[in-house]
């Protein structure tokens, strides 16, 4: 048998890996860490709060490195959102643990060490799962959780974009400056939290109306009733 008809299995030849590579950050990751809880509070006011740091250099997050306070009520309201503007299938939180609410427990229930721990492990894990969904990384309400010092919950739900790049200038006039397209969103915002507030009045002043209207009727009846007394 000839040389030519044996086939050729020597390896091939590769790039020889340096430390870089070796111990280098990988291409693209994500790593978001739920640690640090911290009980903020007195009696029944009280509630825990968890550091939530991600590091990262995917190109869709404009921090690569961001630390945040959350408690477990800004999980569900991510939760909710997530739930209503995206197309996936959004992962279960911990649970609320009702039992642990009521009174007279030889624990300290919702803040006993041990359960504090499990709901930790429980919304990091909740947190990676998201996170890690290439859909759910274009909503504006998961930059806002995890990147944002606070959460504005009035907020307009969106997408976001690969790029960084700033939004382009629409010209007013030739001899006027150009406004960012972000401007608009601002005032868009701004503009429903006054409806909302303008409604909220209107509501109130209507109920303190009916809440009058019901004080003059009742008088002739409470003064009857004084003068039948006496």
């Amino acid at each position: 048998m000839t040389d030519s008809t044996v086939a050729d299995t020597r390896r091939l030849n590769s790039k020889p890996q340096d430390l870089t590579d070796a111990y280098g950050p990988p291409s693209n990751f994500l790593e978001i860490d739920v640690f640090d809880p911290q009980i903020v509070g007195v009696g029944r006011t009280r509630y825990t709060t968890y550091e939530v740091r991600m590091r990262t250099n995917l190109p869709i997050f404009k921090l690569k490195d961001s630390c945040v306070r959350r408690r477990y009520s800004d999980f569900e309201w991510l939760k909710i959102e997530l739930e209503r503007d995206s197309k996936i299938v959004v992962p279960p939180l911990p649970g609320k643990a009702l039992k642990r609410q009521l009174p007279f427990r030889g624990d300290e229930g919702l803040f006993d060490p041990s359960f504090i721990d499990e709901r930790r492990s429980g919304l990091e894990q909740f947190i990676n799962r998201i996170a890690g969904h290439p859909l759910a990384q274009n909503e504006r309400c998961l930059h806002m959780f995890l990147q944002d010092e606070g959460i504005d919950r009035n907020y307009i739900p969106g997408k976001r974009t690969q790029t960084a790049a700033p939004a382009p200038c629409t010209f007013i006039s030739t001899s006027r400056h150009c406004k960012a397209a972000g401007n608009v969103r601002t005032e868009e915002c701004q503009r429903r939290r006054r409806n909302t507030t303008i409604a909220q009045n209107f509501i109130e002043i209507h109920c303190i109306k009916h809440l009058m209207s019901c004080l003059y009727s009742a008088i002739p009846h409470i003064i009857c009733t004084l003068f039948l007394i006496q």
